[in-house]
């Protein structure tokens, strides 16, 4: 991956420095035919402090992204929004540090793991396919068939 995000600790003041901007969707590498899909660029606000032997990054990251509900396969809008971010990176002889795979691992780590409907954040919604495969649903048996020739196999002797 490109350095998009880089700091110098060499040329990094005592009080620290504040990086803010923007960042392209490039960032995050994820293919287009995935149920991932971000939406605009990643907004940083954060301030870089260098500590002894490591600088440490502390402020927000806001990231929007459209996922596909596991279970009624609609998109959703979703942002991603880290407040509390912080990241301590070592120093290694005075080198650039790149701050750009930290920043992906951890935006795509706040996405949730199976995203449904309601977990849009950005147009909160119901799922259309909320209770359809709950047990006792009418999509699903009440029990289960106690004899071994129910309905669906009688059919499928016939066929013999």
């Amino acid at each position: 991956m490109e350095p998009l995000l880089t700091i110098d600790p060499r040329n990094l003041p005592f009080e620290g420095r504040r990086l803010t901007g923007t960042l392209p969707v490039s960032l995050v590498e994820i293919p287009e035919t995935n149920t991932i899909r971000p939406t605009g660029p990643i907004e940083y606000n954060l301030h870089a402090v260098r500590d002894d032997d490591n600088v440490v990054v502390s402020g927000s990251l806001r990231a929007p992204f459209s996922l596909d509900c596991v279970r009624c396969i609609a998109p959703f809008d979703y942002l991603v929004e880290i407040d509390d971010y912080e990241i301590e990176v070592p120093i290694e002889n005075d080198q650039m540090i790149d701050l750009t795979e930290g920043l992906r691992e951890d935006i795509l780590l706040a996405l949730p793991s199976y995203p449904r409907c309601e977990d849009g954040n950005v147009s909160p919604r119901d799922c259309p396919a909320e209770g359809l495969f709950e047990p006792n649903s009418d999509n699903e048996p009440d029990q289960a068939p106690t004899d071994s020739k129910t309905a669906d196999w009688d059919v499928l002797d016939k066929l013999k």
